[in-house]
């Protein structure tokens, strides 16, 4: 079958795209010189050459806190606006049977909680939890109006081979010495293999719905660490009691966005936050790969 990519070549592209060529005939669409089709998303709307069989759209902005007005407008110029875009094309050349939406569990708005289903509200309200939803609410009706079937991801946390986010600025705080863990790393956080999402690919263009994915076993900050300190040959890093670290975290929030640590990032750190992946294994017949087992940092 015909398969375009949109974000192939990002972390989750470049983890995703070996597996999903063995499966399919891959065209591939983006930025970057190695796309078949080179075209920014965001501002134009790409003239494609065929129709294609299934689409993943996996070209969105993330993992940047904006500060002014033009960069929180960026988020829904990508990830709103790029996904219409996107879906013009298809139209005009022929609509797919099937489309794969990689969104995020930031539309829940949750900073802490525990087995979080897809029942929750769409609460988030920043602009990349925004956007994401405002897609999602697109692609439903267009899908809808077009008789093709949508699949929507919401990963967690993603692991992979140097993966960029939280998790990298742990693996680069562990190796340069400058990571503490605080309370004893007790919080939990669920996370996703990045390569899950290839085996989620064929499930979801037959079947479509809405999804969290993530590893049943939702690890703590400790067991992470505990993880990257013997891929770099570290010592555990030292655990800081939690009243020291609340010190710092208000000291921080005085200082502003350069602070290492605020009362938010505290937050983040010391509260769990896991999504419920049931309704994936449970109607798909999917089996996520154990994140402890099977991390490998770069």
């Amino acid at each position: 079958m015909k398969f375009l990519f949109a974000g192939a070549f990002g972390f989750l592209g470049n983890n995703v795209r070996p597996f999903l060529e063995r499966m399919y005939d891959v065209t591939t669409i983006g930025l970057l010189p190695q796309d078949d089709y080179t075209v920014n998303i965001a501002k134009e709307i790409p003239d494609l050459g065929e129709r294609y069989d299934i689409v993943l759209h996996a070209a969105g902005k993330a993992h940047s806190v904006p500060r002014t007005e033009v960069e929180k407008h960026m988020f829904f110029d990508v990830n709103l606006q790029g996904t219409k875009n996107l879906c013009t094309a298809l139209e005009r050349r022929g609509v797919p049977r099937a489309f794969i939406f990689i969104s995020t569990v930031a539309v829940y708005g949750c900073a802490y909680g525990e087995n979080i289903t897809e029942d929750h509200p769409l609460d988030g309200d920043t602009p990349y939890a925004m956007s994401k939803r405002l897609a999602e609410e697109y692609l439903q009706e267009w899908c809808r109006k077009h008789n093709v079937i949508l699949g929507i991801i919401r990963p967690s946390l993603i692991a992979g081979p140097n993966p960029p986010g939280n998790l990298g600025a742990m693996i680069h705080g562990i190796r340069s010495g400058k990571y503490l863990s605080i309370a004893g790393g007790q919080a939990r956080k669920s996370v996703l293999m990045v390569q899950d999402i290839a085996k989620l690919v064929p499930l979801l263009a037959e079947r479509g719905g809405i999804y969290n994915v993530c590893d049943s076993h939702h690890p703590t900050f400790r067991e992470l660490e505990a993880v990257i300190c013997r891929q770099l040959d570290k010592k555990l890093p030292l655990s800081i009691p939690y009243w020291a670290a609340k010190c710092m975290a208000l000291a921080g929030d005085c200082l502003g966005r350069k602070a290492p640590i605020n009362s938010l990032k505290l937050d983040k750190i010391t509260k769990s936050l896991t999504f419920s992946n049931e309704k994936a294994i449970r109607e798909l017949g999917w089996k996520p790969t154990n994140v402890l087992e099977n991390f490998k940092i770069g």
